[in-house]
């Protein structure tokens, strides 16, 4: 098994033989893209490979000029970089994230990006794929973190409402891929009336419908007081950025019930400080046992952690028998969680 081929550095992991970065961090020749997240997708590249979706994301995003070329490769196609075979699989963390898989002098690599192993209607699920090597996250990696089922607490959000018919409830969340899962989430429940959107979460619903994901009926709370009573709001949910939490914006609607959708939820003292109401553990990170599960599904040789809590993970690689190192990446954010 040869790893001498693939190593951090300034820019990001870089792939020797192809002469590329995953998810680099500043401007590079040739930057391979596992999801449209901001702290792994940034402009500036002369290359750009990535899923449709993912580029159609960044398009949106980061203007159509993100890079000077721009090559899809899609879930189950492959390409050749010199003597490096690229493939890509699905990481079920957004719509269009991919895990990159590379095969090169007989060894099987995998970058995982940010995944997870819930359900979500809004994307293809994660695709285990045997390999040498498999670069996970760690986001969540404590044993503390197990997430409850998402569809349980979309149950409570819509007690919440039942209970407080006279409030908008507003729930924030990460603008691309928590809040368009949300929205499919309280579909999937039985929820048919108008969902209200803050500005922010348009364009990505947008680009979601737009590659057949079904959303149903969403309308924009504009600033202007005239095209959208308040009074209208009261029973409603409302999506919003976590930044709109207590913005003038916020505001506006009837007394509202203040939500937000996150792993970190979990963790109640972060809920208190930021004056959540109503905390929903809905995350699009892989919790503690999907981790350990995935590990013993790709079945791999060696195990490269890169950000979130290495410590835990590593430790529970070596009671397995599994050879695992830090790879301590950083610049990569924890917001979509």
């Amino acid at each position: 098994m040869d790893s001498s081929w693939l190593r951090p550095a300034a820019a990001g992991l870089e792939i020797l033989p192809a002469r590329a970065f995953i998810d680099p961090l500043r401007p590079v020749d040739l930057a391979i893209i596992t999801h449209a997240h901001a702290d792994h997708a940034r402009p500036g590249h002369k290359q750009v490979i990535a899923t449709a979706q993912t580029l159609a994301i960044m398009a949106a995003r980061l203007g159509p000029d993100f890079a000077e070329t721009k090559t899809v490769l899609d879930y189950g196609e492959s390409l050749m970089l010199g003597d490096l075979r690229l493939g890509m699989a699905p990481a079920g963390h957004i719509l269009g994230s991919a895990q990159i898989i590379m095969d090169y002098n007989d060894t099987r690599i995998i970058a995982a990006g940010d995944y997870k192993r819930a359900a979500d209607p809004t994307c293809q699920p994660f695709q285990p794929v045997p390999c040498d090597i498999f670069i996970t996250e760690a986001t969540f990696g404590l044993p503390v973190f197990r997430q409850p089922d998402p569809l349980a607490e979309i149950a409570r959000l819509l007690a919440l409402r039942a209970r407080f018919q006279g409030r908008a409830i507003l729930v924030a969340a990460y603008a691309l891929g928590k809040a368009q899962r949300l929205i499919a989430l309280l579909r999937q429940a039985g929820w048919d009336e108008t969902i209200y959107l803050h500005g922010a979460m348009l364009g990505p619903c947008r680009i979601y419908q737009e590659f057949g994901v079904d959303l149903g009926d969403l309308q924009l709370v504009t600033t202007d007081r005239k095209s959208l009573p308040a009074d209208q709001l009261a029973g409603q949910f409302v999506l919003a950025p976590p930044s709109a939490l207590g913005s003038s914006w916020a505001r506006r609607l009837p007394d509202p019930v203040s939500c937000m959708a996150s792993g970190w939820m979990q963790v109640r003292a972060r809920a208190r400080q930021s004056g959540i109401e109503c905390p929903l553990v809905i995350s699009d990170h892989a919790d503690w046992s999907d981790l350990l599960a995935t590990l013993d599904e790709v079945r791999p040789r060696q195990v490269w952690v890169t950000h979130g809590r290495e410590d835990a993970l590593l430790h529970a690689c070596k009671q397995r028998g599994l050879d695992a190192r830090a790879l301590r990446l950083i610049g990569y954010e924890e917001d979509s969680a």
